[in-house]
């Protein structure tokens, strides 16, 4: 079932009654999801995510826009009559009732020519369990379950009506790190055999990153980029972007582009010919650092810690929009970490430039050869 949201919006009242203009939550939401995707909903707290959830879903009524599922104009129905599965953060279960209880309970509302039986409750409901991995469990009560199987008969309960669209606002939230990468895992598998449109809210970037087939970025209600995820990382379209995707985040200098060339302080990292002269904050990935004794970015070494088969190299520099720079090498390639400064060449492919005000990405070009200055 596909989702389209055309110029979807949700204001709200402003308490501070010294203001008049209205809270915007969400703006001008325009996007299509195809049928069986998995869409993650991506960006800080207070970004709209979970209200443009709650919209899809029919908890929140938008101020201006429409949503459809396929053909069908869903605005105005109540959550009861969209077909939907909701899975909430703090799960939602019922502690008194059991496993078997909690999932069938959506069924049991059903009413005339959709009335189900006790004997297909059971059914469907142990259907929905097996596939969740939880169906030596249907007695226990939530009480005697782990947070991971307790979201595990959420994921359940909200799979045993069948439902055109699933939706997940911030699940994993409450697991621990093991648990969450496991969660995450059963997740994505579930709705690749299930094929159900689903879309994930989350504020960890891994978590979308991961199992999203694509991912919308959002800031103060407005979507800021839309894209495959490792697209979206390679070719984030402003500073907001490249500053949220990536762990370590992207390492940011004071920079200018000087006579065809990217200085960052006084030292020429790159070769930029169809870019004119200008200030720029230079975005630079962990991984866009290797050690090169000839490169052309000297940096005082903090430290070296190795992490098995990576290596991240601590430095500091002159013009580092931040306190300490942290790179990603491989092992094999990891600096003296006695020396007191380390030099390296960048990967230009690894680099981002940006409008200092405005954070607007700042395009360029590769050279044909290969654009890589190890000495300028």
């Amino acid at each position: 079932m596909k989702i389209i949201l055309k110029n979807l919006t949700k204001r709200y009242p402003n308490r501070n009654r010294k203001i008049k203009e209205d809270v915007i939550a969400v703006n001008n939401f325009d996007f299509e999801i195809p049928d069986g995707e998995l869409i993650g909903l991506l960006g800080p707290s207070g970004c709209g995510k979970s209200t443009t959830l709650n919209m899809i879903c029919g908890l929140e009524q938008p101020t201006e826009g429409k949503i459809f599922f396929g053909e069908d104009d869903v605005t105005a129905l109540p959550p009861e009559n969209r077909g939907v599965g909701m899975v909430f953060q703090s799960y939602a279960l019922y502690p008194h009732l059991t496993v078997r209880q909690n999932i069938r309970f959506p069924l049991e509302n059903r009413k005339g020519k959709e009335k189900l039986s006790n004997e297909e409750m059971d059914r469907m409901a142990e259907e929905a369990a097996r596939m969740v991995q939880i169906e030596n469990l249907m007695d226990r009560k939530p009480g005697e379950m782990s947070g991971g199987q307790q979201q595990r008969v959420a994921i359940a309960r909200a799979l045993v009506k069948r439902p055109r669209v699933l939706l997940l606002d911030e699940p994993l939230s409450n697991l621990d790190a093991r648990l969450r990468l496991q969660t995450r895992e059963e997740i994505r598998r579930i709705q690749k055999e299930t094929g159900i449109t689903t879309v994930f809210v989350t504020h960890d970037q891994e978590e979308a990153m991961s199992i999203s087939d694509r991912i919308v970025v959002m800031e103060v209600g407005v979507v800021q980029q839309i894209g495959r995820p490792q697209d979206v990382y390679d070719d984030p379209a402003n500073l907001f972007v490249a500053k949220f995707l990536g762990t370590p985040a992207v390492n940011l200098f004071d920079g200018r582009v000087e006579k065809r060339k990217v200085y960052v302080g006084e030292d020429a990292i790159l070769e930029v010919p169809d870019v004119p002269d200008q200030p720029v904050t230079v975005g630079i990935r962990p991984e866009g650092f290797e050690p090169d004794e000839q490169g052309s970015l000297p940096c005082s070494l903090i430290s070296v810690e190795v992490m098995g088969r990576d290596t991240s190299v601590v430095a500091k520099h002159p013009a580092f929009l931040g306190e300490q720079i942290r790179t990603i090498i491989d092992s094999d390639e990891r600096p003296d970490g006695k020396s007191d400064v380390v030099r390296f060449r960048i990967r230009p492919n690894k680099v981002h430039l940006f409008v200092p005000e405005t954070g607007e990405r700042v395009r360029f070009t590769l050279p044909r050869k290969e654009a890589r200055i190890a000495h300028i």
